[in-house]
């Protein structure tokens, strides 16, 4: 599992995948018996970064092909491998960024990975929210949602952000498969503990990944919105983070990738250089809470 500062760029291990909008940097695994594989690059910026200038086509070519032949080793130990990507935040506020994103991760694709696309949309649904007269609320990083806000999120993470990744992958080259929670049971979610000030903020109780099988066979990369229903049908709001590492136990990935705004975990959240490079399972344990209530 990595987790790490997201940029955009995603990367094979030590490289650049041959795309000019990456960005080289860093990542930070958890120590684990398996290889250490992908990784997901980091930068000092979420924009785009520019193409070559047209003047030096022939140095860029030559650069692609230094990059191809050095990620060659780490794209054979992962072709095949299932790896959950979750995807949100900073990094979709910009229409050229989502653009670059969904390019690299379907080169990543075309490469031999099999995808599962996980998505929040939290700026998109305050864009929607404040159209129509209604303040965002937070509480430790969890949106506060009632049953408007529920409606407002259903409607934009289901609806006009998840067609809108599915369409960006399919102009990319891939073919996508647009979910939410709902479809097929993939999810089904509780209230949350503290559901009296949250609202519809619900947790994952259940997985069923059946209906992921087929789609990640046939080749498609599934593209899931988290919103789900309890039992009685009732809709509630899940942590996009939460729900890609639920889906990524349930399926048997072999890496989660979490492409978000924030350097990682960290020991100290208002100090940058407290960056915990490495843990191990019973670090992990530990780290978590405090990660969740940092990362929202």
């Amino acid at each position: 599992m990595l987790v790490t500062k997201p940029h955009p760029s995603l990367a094979l291990p030590s490289v650049s995948l041959p795309n000019p909008n990456l960005n080289a940097g860093r990542a930070t695994p958890f120590a684990s018996s398996r290889p250490r594989g992908l990784r997901v690059s980091a930068s000092s910026s979420l924009a785009p970064a520019r193409p070559a200038p047209a003047s030096q086509p022939k140095a860029a070519a030559l650069n692609r092909v230094g990059i191809l032949s050095e990620a060659l080793p780490f794209i054979q130990r992962f072709k095949g491998k299932t790896v959950v990507v979750k995807y949100g935040g900073a990094a979709m506020k910009s229409p050229e960024l989502q653009a670059s994103v969904i390019r690299d991760l379907v080169l990543l694709s075309c490469v031999g990975l099999r995808l599962v696309l996980v998505h929040g949309g939290g700026p998109e649904i305050n864009s929607v929210l404040e159209r129509v007269g209604v303040k965002p609320q937070f509480r430790n990083g969890l949106r506060v949602t009632d049953a408007a806000t529920m409606e407002v999120v259903e409607m934009v993470l289901a609806g006009k952000v998840n067609k809108h990744l599915v369409s960006l992958v399919c102009l990319a080259g891939a073919t996508a498969v647009g979910l939410c929670g709902k479809d097929a049971r993939l999810l089904t979610a509780r209230p949350s503990p503290d559901a009296a000030e949250l609202g519809f903020v619900g947790e994952v109780a259940r997985v069923d990944p059946s209906v992921l099988h087929p789609i990640i066979a046939s080749g498609h990369i599934p593209v899931i919105a988290t919103v789900a229903a309890d039992e009685a049908g009732q809709a509630y709001n899940i942590n996009a983070d939460t729900a890609a590492g639920e889906i990524a136990a349930a399926i048997g990935a072999e890496k989660l990738l979490l492409i978000t705004d924030v350097s990682g975990i960290l020991a100290d959240r208002v100090d940058p250089g407290s960056l915990v490079k490495e843990i191990d399972i019973a670090g992990y344990g530990g780290w978590w809470p405090r990660a969740r209530w940092a990362a929202g």
